[in-house]
């Protein structure tokens, strides 16, 4: 890789949300016929509805590709993000939140259309979160947005999978990674979701094989990506698709698939997980933080657990302490290098 011109090691492309959290029960879910622990997309009318029968614990800049360059953000990365909001309050605030943790973002808000998006993510007391996401001015992401000198000028691209639900916004991310590829830039794609992966699996197999360097799944992810539910069947045929593939099992920790090397990283010991929102999303900013150090394999699968560790222990899908200090710190008591 050629990181003459390169001044950012991770630009993130993704839907630019507000996240809505808020504790319930069992019931809640049950009593509105409402899927539990995955995402699902809604109207701006069923969006209301639900925010009408919650009360929000927090309102916070939210979206998974935003999520995980803040992350890296954190972890002392240099990081850009491409989304779409409105100008409108909540649009303000998401600019406003993510310049605050020194993420680049330069893209031109609407001032017509849809409202910014939003996700009212609902936490159940097992810790599971429901996701219930209305994609408002998210869903105008365009080719037009996508900037070649910002792609050039980082190591990575990060694109999010729940952008597949739009044409215009797998649009934009074909002409990111034809970027990214012209100047021998990598591509780290997320699956993000089972549902989004069954929704789009031809069309994803297809993109992943072409243009994706480092893969970001969980466990079902990756059986819903092969039409399998035999989980090592799938890791053998993910094996040459893809540079590097990074697998969460939750307790179960991570799987590291590199060619025929198969690296088993437990997960870190919580005593008590809060909320799991943004956890996928922090063990990628850790993973791509360890790689743009050019760590090994399993630390860079150490420092992914380490920061979706973080994460799980309180509400919200961005971390509440600088994780740079906090990995730091992990990787001295394993006796790692920091």
């Amino acid at each position: 890789m050629n990181e003459i011109d390169t001044i950012y090691d991770v630009v993130g492309i993704g839907n630019a949300m507000v996240d809505v959290l808020a504790k319930v029960g069992d019931g809640f879910l049950t009593q509105r016929n409402l899927i539990k622990g995955c995402m699902t997309l809604v109207d701006a009318s069923t969006a209301g509805g639900i925010y009408t029968d919650i009360i929000p614990e927090r309102e916070v800049s939210g979206g998974s590709a935003a999520n995980t360059v803040a992350g890296l953000a954190s972890l002392g990365a240099d990081c850009a993000f491409i989304g779409k909001v409105h100008d409108d309050e909540l649009g303000q605030n998401f600019k406003r939140d993510i310049g605050a943790a020194g993420i680049d973002f330069f893209t031109p808000p609407l001032l017509e259309g849809p409202a910014t998006g939003r996700s009212i993510v609902l936490v159940t007391p097992d810790a599971e979160r429901s996701m219930f996401t209305y994609l408002g001015a998210a869903t105008r992401l365009s080719e037009t947005d996508i900037d070649e000198n910002t792609i050039k000028a980082a190591k990575y691209t990060f694109v999010e999978g729940y952008l597949w639900d739009e044409e215009d916004s797998r649009n934009a991310v074909i002409k990111a990674c034809e970027f990214a590829h012209l100047y021998k830039r990598k591509v780290a794609f997320t699956l993000s979701d089972k549902n989004c992966t069954i929704r789009h699996r031809p069309q994803l197999l297809e993109f992943v094989e072409k243009y994706v360097d480092v893969l970001f799944c969980n466990e079902h992810e990756i059986k819903a990506l092969f039409a399998t539910d035999d989980f090592y069947k799938a890791l053998d045929l993910i094996k040459p698709m893809v540079e590097i593939a990074a697998i969460t099992r939750n307790a179960k920790g991570s799987v590291v698939v590199n060619g025929r090397v198969k690296i088993f990283v437990e997960a870190e010991k919580i005593d008590n997980v809060v909320d799991t929102t943004g956890a996928g999303d922090l063990y990628a900013a850790g993973f791509l933080y360890g790689m743009t150090r050019e760590r090994s394999l399993g630390t860079c699968a150490m420092i992914g657990s380490m920061a979706a560790s973080e994460i799980i222990t309180h509400y919200g899908a961005r971390p509440e302490v600088s994780l740079r200090g906090f990995v730091r710190n992990r990787l001295l008591q394993y006796g790692k290098k920091a």
